[in-house]
């Protein structure tokens, strides 16, 4: 399997020396107790731990740190923590406070005793993150899928066919209105005065938050002549602010002025522009239309994913910006697939959506479509819709029903978690499945076993404890 190489942040290089690697240590501690012997060994996350490949995360991430510097956290307790983030969907206070209370999640990290301390700071996972970046959660993206190969979960004849569809990925924003951004852009402007010692005229911190609530009482009511009066009040409340900082400074910083570039935007947008503006702290949010009837629109970015046609695992999933077309995001996907698993789709499901994809080197059957499909391809082509499920799961389960994390790297990252999370999911329902079927198959013909060789030993079947 191949996996594109891995990229150094610049913000992260030279600053942190490369971790060492964790080792286990073989003497006892007096007072500390081993987790082998709290672990079951046939628990489902201890045989996960002993089939993902520690040595090849260390060497892949091992290249985005420096020789010199303070040593950094095992990269074994960081891919851990990522991981168990992913599986439970838990925030980086969740999943740091609990590691401590897990003897289960300790071995998965690496550890060898229990530990009552947390292992780091919350912003460690979030530093992390942004070290390894997109590429790197495809690396880890990639060690699910070779785990999943090797414990059953998913087979390799199955990466040749393969279904793609797309979804919203919500952004963790308010939903916005014009009233709102128009106040809000105004206070953020003010603050922004303040902190640079610049002294305004006026700053409307009264009159301000009063026209945005008339605004939104207005059409609630449907009053929409009154709501536009107050809409305008606030427009001019915003230009006068704008204006009177600009004639104030002379030299601007750059969060001063990214605050007036976003507030000239939010004054010269109209209702029917493209590209508007939706959020002040994520300035990137689109605004995309699904046809549902309980959510007419969503305000995030569009996710393609891209999975198994036969047992729904995920190989690829990507954070698109915007919302593009269906079509010209297929390539993308079957690229990404074939990077991921080192094998090229002959044949690819897709909804209607994707109609003009320009594929010429995968095999692309459309839902609906009649011509060229054999039996086996039209039992195929009826899984297509399987993937809306596991879009569903990732959306309940996982963390793609809103996005929490920041900026175009966290648009990219988060569909990635989730796919690692769904994925695991599924490895530990078969890991616990091959448990549960040889606990019912080979267990009691090996009681019997034990028994015959019992008595052929001590020829005293009373004195058997078996």
């Amino acid at each position: 399997m191949f996996c594109k190489k891995l990229v150094v942040n610049p913000q992260f290089s030279g600053k942190t020396m490369r971790p060492k690697k964790q080792q286990k240590q073989a003497q006892d501690e007096l007072f500390q107790v081993r987790l082998e012997a709290i672990c079951d060994p046939a628990n489902a996350l201890v045989k996960l731990a002993d089939q993902i490949d520690w040595e090849h995360l260390d060497q892949e991430f091992g290249s985005l740190y420096s020789e010199a510097g303070r040593p950094a956290i095992p990269t074994r307790m960081m891919v851990g923590l990522t991981l168990l983030q992913s599986l439970y969907s838990l925030s980086e206070d969740d999943v740091v406070n609990r590691w401590a209370e897990n003897p289960y999640w300790q071995y998965l990290c690496g550890e060898t005793f229990f530990v009552h301390e947390k292992p780091i700071a919350r912003s460690g996972l979030s530093k992390w993150r942004k070290r390894i970046q997109d590429h790197g959660m495809e690396t880890l993206l990639q060690q699910t899928l070779k785990v999943g190969i090797s414990t059953g979960a998913v087979s390799k004849r199955s990466l040749e066919r393969v279904s793609v569809d797309t979804t919203v990925q919500p952004k963790n924003i308010t939903y916005p209105t014009d009233a709102k951004l128009l106040n809000r852009s105004r206070e953020h402007l003010v603050k922004l005065a303040q902190k640079h010692g610049i002294k305004l005229r006026q700053s409307y911190e009264r009159k301000g938050p009063q026209a945005a609530l008339k605004a939104g009482r207005y059409a609630h009511a449907k009053q929409y002549k009154r709501m536009r009066r107050m809409l305008k009040t606030l427009k001019t409340y915003l230009g006068r602010v704008v204006r009177d900082i600009e004639r104030k400074s002379d030299i601007v910083s750059s969060d001063l002025k990214n605050s007036l570039t976003h507030a000239k935007r939010l004054l010269q947008q109209q209702q029917q522009d493209s590209h508007k503006l939706y959020s002040l702290h994520e300035p990137h949010v689109s605004c995309i239309s699904k046809g549902k009837a309980h959510k007419r629109y969503e305000f995030g970015n569009k996710v393609s994913i891209c999975a198994t046609n036969k047992e729904g695992f995920i190989i690829g999933s990507q954070g698109l910006e915007g919302n593009p077309y269906d079509g010209h995001t297929l390539q993308g996907a079957l690229d990404q697939a074939t990077r991921l698993s080192g094998v090229r789709a002959k044949r690819c499901y897709v909804d209607r959506g994707y109609r003009g994809h320009g594929v010429t080197d995968t095999d692309v059957f459309i839902s609906g479509q009649r011509r060229n499909v054999t039996p086996t391809i039209k039992r195929e082509l009826k899984r297509r819709s399987a993937i809306e499920a596991i879009i569903g799961h990732q959306k309940t389960e996982g963390c793609l029903g809103r996005n929490r994390l920041h900026g175009i790297l966290g648009d990219k990252i988060n569909p990635l978690m989730a796919a690692i999370g769904y994925n695991l999911r599924l490895i530990l329902k078969a890991i616990g499945l091959l448990l549960s079927f040889v606990k019912e198959r080979f267990l009691p013909f090996l009681q019997i076993l034990g028994r015959k060789l019992m008595e052929l030993l001590f020829c005293s079947p009373a004195q058997l404890t078996i």
